[in-house]
């Protein structure tokens, strides 16, 4: 009678290539969840820059008197200090969502004070394309310091007088 020796070692064998498929499988269900987080950490900070320029556009423009001029620093947004009221361009300090630091890269007006702001992540983004107008400049951006959230009074004026020309 055969002692089945033959057949000793394909039950470990299949066991292996099981584990392994299993591996391959969570690798892939692993990578898909981290591309899945970064493309929400990605609308996170189109959101967060957005409303961070908006709230430097508000402050710029209705700075008191005719001298227009631009935070000296973020927590301005927060409680504009030149008016008796308190007025708040923006409800809370956002974090920059790629970094998960509070600290952003500021961007510098002329005369003084911040006029826009970026992502200190040098990460390659995976959304290059299809942006919003306000956004357009991002594409082809390799990194998200590329990504530069800026208040331009100039392309605001024309943005506003665009929205508001009658369409005939």
């Amino acid at each position: 009678m055969p002692s089945g020796k033959k057949q000793q070692g394909y039950t470990l064998l299949a066991l292996l290539l099981l584990v392994a498929l299993i591996g391959f499988g969570l690798a892939g269900a692993g990578e898909l969840w981290s591309r899945s987080a970064q493309r929400e950490r990605e609308r996170e900070l189109l959101f967060a820059g957005n409303q961070i320029r908006d709230a430097i556009g508000r402050y710029y423009l209705r700075s008191p008197g005719t001298a227009k001029r631009y935070p000296r620093r973020i927590e301005d947004l927060l409680q504009d200090d030149r008016y008796p009221v308190v007025v708040r361009y923006l409800r809370r300090a956002y974090a920059d969502p790629m970094t998960g630091s509070p600290q952003w890269g500021l961007i510098e007006a002329p005369g003084g004070g911040i006029m826009g702001v970026y992502s200190l992540s040098g990460a390659v983004p995976l959304k290059r394309a299809g942006f919003a107008p306000e956004n357009k400049e991002f594409e082809g951006a390799r990194r998200y310091t590329e990504w530069r959230f800026l208040f331009n009074p100039e392309a605001a004026r024309a943005a506003w007088a665009e929205r508001t020309t009658p369409r005939r």
